[in-house]
């Protein structure tokens, strides 16, 4: 009985150090991509608050996996992906990419970056304040990680749901969807305050309704001071704003 506890021990102990060791490598990346001339003085201003290896190695990253990276924007998370994945993995991002297209796409360190669905339309119907998502297929399957960074706030309810779906068609069964966006207060009703925030029990719920398990969620970008009170671009928020970290799975 000793034995057999103490072999459990030393298999739980070595399958812990194999763990750890598999995203020592991918850190070992993401810190020096972290010190890339390519970054801006204000990109690398932001790590502190945005905490990029604390916050992939919650989404379990590794340095060989397939990632895409929904609506990159203009590409603080990219520049920062595509060096770790360039070795062993693949990147993919896809839907709102024409500034990454134009800033990184053949630059040094960027030729592995592949770019799919550029072509996918955001609209806005006349009034309406948030955008609807139009594109078919993304074309990318059995990816282990989907990435979107603050961009659920900006879609309509039609927009969150397929941009929903189209992760649910590029993960592998297994695979996570990693979502971070700006808090508003749960059912609060919508106001010019709150517009790029969103209620994290909502997002939730949408992204359960699609399939997806909810595993886990990180206070890692928990802000006590901010009082969920003010548009996140307001002097006294910006760059501190309270942010939920979301983790969901599709089931296998």
């Amino acid at each position: 009985m000793r034995l057999t506890s103490a072999l459990c021990i030393t298999a739980a102990a070595f399958s812990a150090n194999l763990w750890a060791d598999s995203f020592d490598a991918t850190k070992a990346k993401l810190q020096s991509a972290m010190q890339a001339e390519i970054r801006t003085d204000k990109e690398t201003a932001r790590d502190r608050n945005r905490m990029p290896v604390e916050t992939l190695e919650f989404f379990g990253l590794r340095d060989n996996m397939k990632v895409v990276e929904f609506i990159p924007g203009g590409g603080w998370y990219t520049k920062l992906l595509v060096p770790v994945m360039a070795e062993n993995g693949e990147f993919h991002a896809a839907l709102g990419t024409s500034r990454i297209a134009k800033s990184l796409a053949g630059k040094p360190g960027f030729e592995k970056m592949n770019i799919v669905k550029n072509d996918a339309k955001f609209s806005r119907k006349d009034g309406a304040r948030f955008s609807d998502l139009n594109f078919s297929d993304i074309g990318v399957k059995d990816a282990d990680i989907v990435f979107t960074f603050r961009n659920y706030h900006n879609l309509s309810d039609s927009g969150r749901a397929a941009m929903n779906q189209a992760a649910w068609q590029a993960l592998k069964p297994g695979g996570v969807y990693a979502v971070v966006d700006h808090t508003a207060r749960h059912m609060e009703p919508g106001t010019n305050s709150n517009r790029r925030r969103f209620d994290p029990v909502k997002a939730i719920k949408e992204i359960q309704a699609q399939g997806f398990v909810f595993e886990d969620y990180s206070d890692l970008h928990y802000r006590e001071d901010d009082e969920l009170r003010y548009e996140v671009g307001v002097k006294s928020v910006t760059g501190n704003s309270d942010r939920w970290t979301l983790k969901f799975r599709k089931p296998k």
